[in-house]
Formats: C-alpha cells, structure tokens, sequence
C-alpha cells in the first residue's frame, strides 16, 4: 500500500475517484508470492451492476487482497458500477485457464474479518492443491453448474448468479474461510451436503463442489420465508442471518445475487 500511494502522489488517506488511473509498482499488492517468482501483469476493469471485489479477483485469478491494495479500498472492499480498477496478475483471457497469478497464497481476512491462523493454512494447502492440479475453465463450470442445478431442482439462475458471485466460476478459488471452487463452500458444509445427497463429496473435485453448493441452494430455499433469505443464509450462515439479520455486507451480496440472476434468467 505504501508504495501505491507514493507512486501515485495519493494523501494519507488513499483517497482515489471513479476513473482515477493508477500506477501500480512491481508486487504493489502486498500480497505474498508464489513459491517460484513469476513477472507480474496489470489490467484494467470497468465495474459492473452486481460485481464485487471477490468475483472481479476470481475472474481475473487474483486475490481480493491484491485487488483491494492495488485500489486503496477499504476493509469493506466496496466498489460501485463505473468504477475502474486495476487488477492485478489480471489475466489476458477470462475464459481460459488460470493465470499464474492464482498461485499466490490465500491471505487471512476478507471484507474486515480476519481468520485463524489454521483456517488459513487449511485454506493455502487447498489452494496449492487446486493450482497443482487440471481445472476446468471457467467456462466449462458454468455449465456444470446450469446442468447440477437442472438436475437437482433448483433454479438455474439462482445457482449459476451464486456461483458467479462467489467466485466468477473459477474452481481454484479459496478463501481466507476455507471457502473452496466454484460454489465457494467451506468443509463443515461440505459435510452437510454430503449428508443432504447421501454421499462423501470431494469439494476439490469440481463436479462434487458443484453438488455440494446446489445441495445447500436447494436446502436454504425450502427452509427459509423467502429468497432473500435463503441467499443471504449461504453467504452468512442460516443460524448467523436468524440470531443477527443479515450483516451490510451480506445485504449487498444478496442484492447483488439478485440483479445476476436476472442475467442468467
């Protein structure tokens, strides 16, 4: 951060505005690197209705911490439609395989939160695993997940607008949570939607991660009052949304699943 803001000739309070181009210096982001060094790369991206921080990072195969240090956000990593970001390791194609920018390690907190230091571990050993191995492009995960969806008797849209979300559909992705692939589902749940489908599910495999989040989609929509709900409840936790409603940040994740499913409708 320090390095942005001098480059940049930015005031104590890293202050920027929609449109504001920024210099970037050579792993600005802060974030650690890979094991091997490899050159780093910077894009630009035009926010849109219904982005946030964590989908625009996974779509580009960064971290979000990379992307909130490049753009001196705040610890609510908030961003409104027209903005312009830069991304950092953003790759030349969001279509494509991961770049190699997705190997950077798993920071330890997100949207103000900050996690154990075994949770972050556990989600560094599952990101290593996910890089180390073939992943289906981001592409061929939207269809695993409009197909999943289909079969299982959830609306296609909620499912596919999720996914978006949480994760732009990159199955590398793991979060400061342990939130793993895809559907971005953490391993305690993962264990409940093995029990909902009747099956261990691997949640490094891709078409098992995608089973698990449809699985939980399924279960929140029939239990909760409304849709809201039930978004909110995969985001939050159902027990968290009862005892406390639901958090600003969730709010926003909500309304923004439901502006997606409308492009995915």
């Amino acid at each position: 951060m320090p390095a942005i803001v001098q480059a940049n000739g930015l005031d104590h309070r890293a202050f920027i505005r929609i449109g504001q181009q920024l210099t970037i210096p050579a792993h600005g982001s802060g974030t650690p690197a890979a094991a091997t060094p490899t050159p780093t790369t910077s894009g630009g991206y035009t926010v849109r209705t219904g982005d946030t921080v964590s989908a625009i990072a996974a779509r580009h195969g960064t971290t979000v911490q990379a992307v909130v240090a490049a753009n001196g956000l705040d610890a609510r990593a908030f961003i409104r439609a027209g903005q312009r970001l830069t991304v950092p390791g953003a790759a030349a194609s969001t279509t494509g395989t991961t770049s190699t920018a997705s190997t950077d390690k798993v920071g330890n907190t997100f949207a103000g939160r900050t996690y154990a230091d075994d949770v972050v571990a556990a989600a560094n050993a599952n990101k290593s695993t996910l890089v180390g191995q073939s992943a289906p492009t981001r592409a061929q995960m939207q269809e695993k997940v409009r197909a999943t969806a289909s079969q299982m008797g959830v609306d296609p849209a909620l499912a596919l607008a999720v996914a978006y979300q949480e994760s732009g559909f990159n199955h590398t992705a793991v979060s400061p949570a342990n939130a793993i692939g895809t559907m971005q589902v953490i391993p305690t749940s993962g264990e409940w939607a093995s029990q909902m489908v009747g099956r261990d599910l691997d949640l490094l495999d891709p078409d098992d991660n995608v089973v698990a989040g449809v699985a939980i989609l399924r279960t929140l929509v029939r239990t909760s009052p409304d849709l809201p709900t039930a978004i909110a409840s995969y985001y939050q936790g159902a027990g968290s949304v009862q005892r406390n409603g639901m958090y600003a940040d969730t709010r926003r994740y909500v309304a923004n699943v439901q502006t997606l499913m409308s492009r995915f409708g």
